[in-house]
């Protein structure tokens, strides 16, 4: 938790305290005949004073009601985050973001008006998350979202690499049946981790594709030259870690949040070119 959090956190428990203070003085003066009312220069000095001879009050408090304390800040870096991304967004709209996706496949409906596209690694952890996040969008979404995967592993040689050539590969294919792969490549990203392209082999049998002429595209010039053509477009855009999506021309960079992620739709559909 950082510092500005901990202190609204504090400030919010400091509050509480006096509360249960005042209630707690402003009973005992009912009860008593001699009461009188107390000004708010009394309060504030008895309250300092219960402070000052009981210092760790305000930390046994928190510590006792850290669920509380947690979900307070974890609240606040939500708003923040959702203000932080509508600034970021509406900045965006005034600048658009040309990306190829003539030789892509799409997953959703192609005449969808908004369009994500990633820039992904299949051995990220983050994007195997985002990869979830976008499946359940696509569904909330049906006919208004179309999806574009494009490749940015982050390392040059090793799984996220060869996985890459594997997808690649499988969608001069069959584009189909690289979606399928896609699905298990992200599902089976530990495995792919720990056993490199043995399970990036099995992935694509189980995904049912020819081995045969998978294995002579995976040599093929075209392969790498579509990789390189990602990567070479994700840097124009300033894409420097995985996953980052467009959301039409809306960045969304990370593993974004289900519900942040579709304020970035909702808006991209709010200022779609000819809508009021």
């Amino acid at each position: 938790m950082n510092r500005k959090l901990l202190l609204s956190a504090v400030a919010f428990w400091l509050l509480l305290t006096a509360g249960l203070i005042f209630w707690a003085c402003s009973t005992a003066s009912a009860a008593s005949s001699a009461s009188r009312a107390m000004s708010s220069e009394e309060f504030t000095n008895m309250l300092r004073d219960a402070l000052r001879k009981n210092p760790d009050l305000v930390l046994d408090v928190l510590r006792e009601h850290s669920e509380s304390v947690l979900d307070i800040a974890q609240q606040g870096s939500i708003e923040r985050r959702r203000k932080s991304l509508s600034a970021q967004w509406k900045k965006d709209l005034t600048e658009p973001k040309n990306v190829e996706l003539a030789k892509h496949p799409i997953r959703g409906s192609a005449k969808a008006p908004v369009t994500i596209v990633a820039y992904s690694d299949f051995a990220c952890p983050y994007c195997q998350q985002a990869a979830g996040t976008i499946q359940k969008l696509l569904k909330d979404y049906d006919g208004k979202v179309r999806y574009v995967f494009k490749h940015f592993p982050l390392a040059e040689q090793g799984p996220a690499r060869i996985a890459a050539e594997y997808h690649v590969a499988a969608v001069m294919q069959d584009p189909e049946k690289a979606w399928v792969l896609y699905d298990l490549l992200f599902s089976r990203r530990e495995d792919i981790l720990k056993d490199g392209e043995p399970a990036i082999k099995k992935a694509a049998q189980d995904a049912g594709l020819d081995m045969k002429r998978l294995a002579t595209d995976l040599r093929s010039k075209e392969v790498r030259d579509a990789i390189d053509a990602d990567m070479l477009e994700a840097g124009q855009l300033g894409v420097q870690g995985t996953p980052y999506f467009l959301v039409n021309n809306l960045v969304v960079r990370g593993a974004l949040a289900p519900d942040l992620f579709a304020e970035a739709i909702n808006m991209a559909l709010d200022n779609l070119p000819g809508k009021k």
